[in-house]
């Protein structure tokens, strides 16, 4: 029986890019009206959540074909996500304009692109060593 454990960190990161993806572009484009319901928005928070939406998807296909590259490019998903933090920090002392959510989003998809790094170490990564 063939081995279906690489599927399902590849599912569950498809369907989070997939939605980090709508999102981010409905924001920057303007689609859908999604852009007026953000209220403040930060464009290079949603600039750095289109890139790692981006990211993703070719992280979903490394799960897939268990590519040892997958966990690099998390982690450089990591550090974008790490950098506009830092930068909304910035953005926020500097007096700039904000909602309290874009925080909490940062927060919680920097954990889940840890959990996801995590998860390419040891069933990918681990593997080969």
């Amino acid at each position: 029986m063939k081995n279906y454990s690489r599927y399902i960190p590849a599912t569950i990161l498809f369907l989070f890019a997939s939605l980090t993806f709508f999102l981010s572009s409905s924001v920057i484009f303007d689609l859908f009206g999604i852009r007026e319901r953000q209220g403040n928005y930060v464009l290079f928070v949603v600039i750095a959540n289109f890139l790692c939406s981006l990211i993703y998807f070719v992280a979903v296909y490394g799960f897939i074909k268990r590519k040892y590259w997958t966990l690099y490019i998390l982690l450089v998903s990591l550090l974008i996500l790490i950098g506009a933090y830092i930068g909304l920090q910035f953005h926020i002392d500097a007096g700039g304009l904000y909602e309290a959510k874009t925080v909490k989003a940062l927060i919680f998809r920097s954990s889940v692109t840890t959990l996801f790094s995590i998860i390419a170490y040891y069933s990918i990564n681990k593997v080969k060593i």
